[in-house]
């Protein structure tokens, strides 16, 4: 009898599950439950990028592409970056195009991380960022946002973490979880911390276009001296409504993205053929669609945050992504207690406010990329649990 445990790699074998899938897995077997769980836009992908992805296997455009990518969704992603956040990019050596923005962070992280060296996460946030470092054998540093500063990283808060072992800080904003964003005047701030020092950044903006004020989103790179520091992650998936497309990329240093297009060589080979030629044509001709879904979102933020207030909850008003991340501690129960008899109770799926850190207790985050029909049902069942328990849940 083998015993698996001996032999398996300890690290991974300690990792625990993604907090976001469990609730959305026991939901789906539930008859008449409602999910706002999982960050998937309920929009189909725009008709003309399907229609170019379509076309690219009507001309048999069904083999590898070269390891960083079709040169012509390079240099359209360069473009694309350009006219929106005014940073100029080579498409030969500086864009790596990827299985999805996750794979972008896996590559960047595995490629400047060493055994014992610190990483920066600032939490709450994306669900891979601890995991990914430990798996790079990297040490994860905790930076924890509070709602009264609107979940941003503080300049003062950074400093204080940065030690001569602090190899990488990983800037998630928009935010996933809070909706979260910062400004062009933050950013700024924390580049000027950043200066003098070898720390380099992962700026994962895979939400940049789905910004609700009128500032709208600034590129951590496009910020004075960040460029040569900084490896950007964007994606096609939240902006185009392309999760099932599975297509990603990164921008930064030509060393660093050649390191990562090692990594991506030998771990994926290329991105999916029929997807980059899709989006070509969502870089280059969908603006107005994706205006069109923003406005969408930004409906549903409104209904969904006043809606949480009127049941007597206390909610962050993000400007960022599409997720509202309520407050859920007048009850008096758990993050995790609160989503586990929601779900039972009422048959409404979310997801603990602690699947992003320990500083997301006493939260939930809900996502609004569901319609406002399933979002209206949805609040309907959590005023009427809110109220069943009010503030003395046991």
């Amino acid at each position: 009898m083998i015993d698996f445990d001996k032999l398996v790699n300890h690290t991974i074998d300690n990792l625990p599950p993604s907090g976001i899938r469990k609730f959305f897995d026991v939901a789906a077997e539930m008859e008449d439950a409602i999910s706002l769980g999982v960050g998937e836009p309920d929009f189909a992908t725009p008709w003309t990028i399907r229609e170019a992805g379509i076309y690219s296997l009507e001309k048999a455009q069904t083999h590898y592409t070269a390891n960083a990518g079709l040169m012509e969704l390079r240099e359209a992603i360069c473009a694309y970056n350009k006219r929106k956040y005014g940073v100029e990019y080579d498409a030969r050596t500086e864009v790596l195009v990827t299985v999805g923005g996750s794979e972008a962070i896996d590559a960047m992280i595995r490629c400047v991380v060493n055994p014992g060296d610190e990483v920066l996460i600032v939490e709450p946030s994306f669900v891979c960022y601890k995991p990914l470092t430990e798996m790079a054998g990297g040490v994860p540093v905790i930076i924890e946002t509070k709602e009264e500063d609107n979940f941003r990283l503080l300049p003062g808060q950074l400093r204080e973490k940065l030690t001569d072992k602090t190899k990488l800080l990983i800037l998630p904003y928009p935010n996933n979880p809070t909706g979260g964003v910062m400004s062009k005047a933050d950013l700024e701030a924390i580049a000027e911390v950043l200066r003098g020092t070898d720390v380099l950044v992962l700026s994962d903006e895979i939400y940049g276009e789905l910004r609700y004020d009128k500032e709208g989103h600034t590129a951590f790179s496009a910020i004075d001296g960040m460029k040569e520091r900084t490896v950007v992650v964007n994606g096609f998936s939240k902006t185009f409504a392309m999760t099932g497309w599975r297509l990603g990329y990164a921008l930064g240093p030509a060393k660093l993205i050649g390191l990562m297009t090692k990594v991506h060589q030998y771990g994926i080979m290329s991105a999916p053929t029929t997807a980059q030629y899709a989006a070509i044509e969502a870089l280059s001709n969908c603006d107005r669609d994706v205006e069109d879904m923003r406005c969408e979102y930004n409906d549903r933020r409104r209904y969904i945050v006043d809606g949480f207030r009127a049941m007597g909850l206390s909610c962050f008003e993000p400007l960022g992504a599409f997720y509202v991340f309520p407050c859920i501690k007048s009850t008096g129960m758990s993050s995790q207690e609160f989503c586990e008899r929601l779900l039972q109770e009422e048959k409404v799926a979310v997801v603990p406010g602690t699947a992003f850190g320990d500083c997301g207790e006493g939260f939930i985050r809900c996502s609004y990329a569901y319609s406002v029909e399933n979002i209206h049902e949805a609040l309907v069942r959590i005023e009427r649990f809110v109220k069943k328990y009010g503030n003395k849940a046991q």
